[in-house]
């Protein structure tokens, strides 16, 4: 059975060119939707996918209606092979089922792990010149000296860590973070206050 699936990124886009190809390509059923391609829950994808059996063939209009990454196509064609259901593209010429629409996947798969490889390699290199320079990863902390040293006071007065927290303006996981409970018991010790 061919299952088509056509898909607009924005509502006020018109699906019938999509609808007249994939019907013109003799679609059994046809899914669509009208959602971004970077969005990751496509209802109507979903449906086509969840309907696909063994030896169906998932038909677009163009490849780039199924997704715009090229990890996310080619994670989506391994998808469609490990289940035996072929992924044909009308107007890019690509059809799984034959041996140069494999071919042409095969490529675009390895392509798109050398890409992986090459942004992890950038990554680790700008890593180690950051951490050469002095510079670690991560946001920065909300957690000046300042704010350390008033809220050490706060808690060495007694005040609850709750209304610490909302006095020096961070959470109440960050002020734990940063001064442990066994620290805030030795504060409340040192001043004589128990909690």
């Amino acid at each position: 059975m061919l299952i088509g699936y056509a898909r607009v990124s924005t509502p006020e886009q018109d699906l019938a060119p999509q609808f007249a190809a994939l019907d013109d390509a003799g679609c059994e059923k046809v899914f669509s939707d009208k959602a971004s391609g970077a969005k990751a829950d496509r209802a109507g994808l979903a449906d086509a996918l969840s309907h696909a059996r063994a030896g169906d063939v998932l038909v677009v209009w163009k490849l780039d209606r199924l997704g715009r990454t090229m990890k996310g196509l080619v994670d989506l064609a391994a998808e469609l092979s490990e289940r035996k259901i072929g992924l044909r593209s009308l107007t890019d010429g690509i059809d799984t089922a034959g041996t140069a629409g494999k071919l042409v996947f095969h490529i675009m798969a390895a392509m798109a792990e050398m890409e992986r490889d090459l942004i992890r390699e950038r990554t680790t290199a700008a890593l180690i010149v950051a951490k050469r320079g002095g510079r670690i990863g991560g946001r920065k902390t909300v957690m000046t000296p300042r704010r350390i040293d008033a809220a050490r006071k706060l808690l060495a007065s007694g005040t609850p860590a709750r209304e610490v927290a909302l006095t020096i303006g961070v959470s109440v996981a960050t002020l734990y973070r940063h001064l442990p409970a066994p620290v805030q018991e030795t504060i409340s010790a040192e001043s004589g206050i128990t909690e």
